[in-house]
């Protein structure tokens, strides 16, 4: 344990990384839980998919492979589809689960045709852009944690501001109407939100698995609790748990690839907490179901066949 707190302390890559994993995990730990409980999990999935062509746009424009470019075209391109997905669902008549993978599958491929293409340039600066389909973790420089922490505490501040109107078009959307809010707008700034951490996971574990971070430690927190809050609470916990341990493994065990290995850190946390969660668990489940088949058993007669004392 001395010699792992040692290289975290000292080793600028690990750090880096390490830092930029936990900031990643935080942020989507926080807005996970609205789309998994607004049963919009493919949601991230839809918009980091979204994000590709606007990677290789922004690199195709400008020339440039600064991060805040990329990513900023990656913002960009996530936020066209997301205005895509709504308007395939208010303007015809595909259901939501379809407009998502319309969207995903089409700018996802291309993407795919943009780097093929940007492959085949006489241009060495190209290289590198076809790490942001499985992230690039390990080349996490100082000032790529800085501007993650800019995105991530923005994210989260609008997030705190505005978590009780999140809470009620979560929950209940003509409620929220009936109230004032204008649940259409709060829908497009929590997707702009949501589109935020897409873009901080890019760099981290890439389009491919970028989902994972979104729905894996809101998931998780689920099993544990009923309440927002908390739900919330330990989403964050659970994803910057998972971003530091995958990391550290990676750093560590040669050869390993640093975001697969955050998703199968995260992976582990949502099976450990499917089965011994404290609300929705299984084994908890089990055992609640045993006892109160116990309590029956040993009632009296007439307290079984629901009569009284």
């Amino acid at each position: 344990m001395i010699d792992v707190l040692r290289h975290l302390a000292f080793d600028y890559t690990l750090r880096n990384v390490a830092l930029g994993s936990a900031l990643l995990g935080i942020v989507s730990g926080v807005l996970g839980p609205f789309a998994v409980l607004r049963r919009q999990g493919l949601l991230g999935d839809a918009l980091a998919h979204a994000a590709l062509p606007g990677i290789c746009l922004a690199f195709l424009l400008t020339g440039s492979k600064e991060t805040i470019v990329l990513l900023a075209g990656a913002a960009l391109a996530g936020w066209v589809g997301a205005l895509a997905i709504s308007l395939i669902v208010r303007r015809t008549t595909l259901s939501e689960d379809a407009a998502l993978a319309l969207v995903l599958s089409t700018f996802f491929g291309l993407g795919i045709s943009l780097l093929t293409l940007i492959a085949r340039r006489n241009d060495a600066t190209q290289a590198g852009l076809d790490k942001f389909l499985f992230g690039q973790a390990a080349a996490l420089v100082e000032r790529n944690v800085i501007t993650f922490a800019v995105l991530g505490g923005l994210t989260l501040a609008v997030t705190a501001l505005c978590f009780k109107e999140f809470k009620l078009l979560t929950f209940d959307p003509a409620f929220a109407d009936s109230l004032g809010f204008n649940s259409g707008r709060l829908n497009v700034l929590l997707t702009a939100l949501i589109v935020m951490a897409v873009v901080i996971g890019l760099q981290t574990v890439g389009v491919v698995l970028m989902a994972a971070m979104l729905i894996g430690p809101a998931a998780a927190a689920r099993q544990w609790t009923d309440r927002l809050g908390v739900t919330i609470a330990l989403a964050a916990l659970f994803g910057s748990v998972s971003g530091v341990v995958g990391a550290m493994l990676s750093f560590f065990q040669r050869g390993l690839p640093t975001g697969p290995t955050i998703v199968l850190a995260l992976t582990a946390i949502v099976v450990v907490s499917l089965a011994f969660g404290s609300a929705r668990g299984i084994v908890w489940s089990w055992a609640r179901r045993r006892r109160g088949r116990r309590r029956l058993m040993t009632a009296p007669l007439p307290q079984r066949l629901g009569g009284g004392s």
